[in-house]
């Protein structure tokens, strides 16, 4: 029998952070205790005062239709936060505001990346990049993030895999799902690699770059000649815990931001107005709330990586931004889907084996300490348990 589906759905990946989720909340409602580490989305409440601004907002009617690309007033208040963070001269016209920032990666790849040519991409890493590939029929070409190297995408590897095809390079750092960071010099060396073609593109997902601990977050598009070749990818999820609100935003040349505002017009209209003026307190109001996030993830951070290297058959190298811990499993002698099952089943733990993200990422566990302590504490018990049984 013939699928009544159109035959690009079947290359089409998912997210199993919320398989693990429905299969945890199924869990919970047969009456089994189960401790949350699968998801990635902070469990801090969003700043009073950009829910404040946003009960003004639909007060005062941002209730309506707005620009496909976001209000000009919102676009201002990035390009001028992107200019400040980045060091690079961002212009109203260059921002297009979107609901959530996963569409930027869906528009980009929309826009710019033909059907046989290739895109690098780092793996283990966030499981929609890949799928994105192989839905507009391009060829997916992983980077490899090896443990030894602290998770570091190795830039003389990118050289070597850069082809005549190549027309896009997916960069993520600090990175989901092990936070590894990129540095200056890493990025210097891609930027080198592709300074004399005009045809390849850098995707730059920084959503993490305000969730870092050491050092500071360094911007592929703030070196010499390459914010024009840059797509820089940002959101407000992560850093001011919006994940419900959907409100995400991209920077990139004004004739790229022109097709993806085209492309915003077709799916989605526009982003939800009164979001928009909401976001704008985020980046224009007090930074206090956000840094004290911060803070309470390094303390969490500390807590589950000593906590991890304490348990027999499991190493652990500490991350350097997000929060997510990417364990070594395989002193356990079981493989990560093997273990992640017997984790959620038997010990009550949810978590994301390693190759959720990726073959590159067998061997492994994903871990995120976006949970309290004192629950990080009782799921570290109950998982050494787990791997003894």
């Amino acid at each position: 029998m013939n699928s009544i589906f159109a035959k690009r759905m079947e290359t089409l990946g998912t997210e199993t952070a919320f398989e693990v989720l429905a299969k945890a909340k199924a869990l919970e409602k047969q009456g089994k205790n189960i401790i949350h580490l699968e998801i990635g989305e902070p469990d801090f409440d969003t700043p009073q005062n950009i829910k404040d601004a946003a009960f003004k907002a639909l007060k005062d009617g941002y209730t309506h239709y707005g620009p496909s690309a976001g209000l000009p007033e919102f676009r201002e208040t990035i390009a001028e936060y992107v200019s400040k963070t980045r060091g690079i001269k961002a212009e109203a016209e260059e921002v297009v505001v979107t609901p959530g920032a996963k569409p930027i990666m869906f528009f980009s790849i929309f826009a710019l990346v033909n059907e046989g040519e290739e895109v690098l991409y780092p793996n283990p890493g966030f499981p929609i990049y890949e799928s994105l590939i192989n839905f507009v029929n391009a060829k997916p070409v992983p980077i490899p993030l090896k443990e030894e190297n602290d998770f570091r995408l190795d830039p003389e590897y990118v050289k070597k895999k850069i082809t005549k095809k190549t027309k896009m390079i997916i960069l993520n750092y600090p990175e989901n799902p092990t936070g590894g960071i990129l540095t200056r010099e890493d990025l210097k060396t891609i930027a080198d690699c592709i300074a004399d073609r005009d045809d390849v593109f850098i995707l730059a997902d920084e959503i993490y770059s305000r969730i870092i601990y050491e050092g500071k977050h360094e911007s592929i598009a703030s070196l010499p000649g390459m914010k024009d070749k840059t797509i820089l990818l940002d959101g407000f999820s992560k850093t001011y815990a919006m994940t419900g609100w959907r409100l995400g935003y991209g920077v990139m040349r004004k004739d790229i931001a022109q097709k993806v505002a085209q492309l915003m017009t077709n799916s989605n209209s526009c982003t939800c107005t009164f979001t928009q003026i909401a976001g704008m307190e985020a980046l224009k109001g007090p930074q206090t709330e956000p840094e004290k996030m911060v803070a309470e993830f390094k303390r969490r951070r500390e807590v589950i990586v000593d906590g991890l290297n304490s348990i027999k058959g499991i190493t652990c190298k500490k991350p350097k931004g997000a929060f997510y811990v990417f364990p070594n499993i395989t002193g356990t002698g079981m493989d990560c889907r093997k273990l992640g099952d017997h984790l959620l089943y038997n010990a009550g733990v949810a978590v994301l084996p390693g190759t959720s993200f990726g073959k590159y990422g067998e061997g492994h566990l994903r871990l995120s300490f976006a949970n309290s302590i004192e629950n990080i504490k009782k799921a570290l018990d109950r998982i050494a348990k787990a791997v003894k049984s």
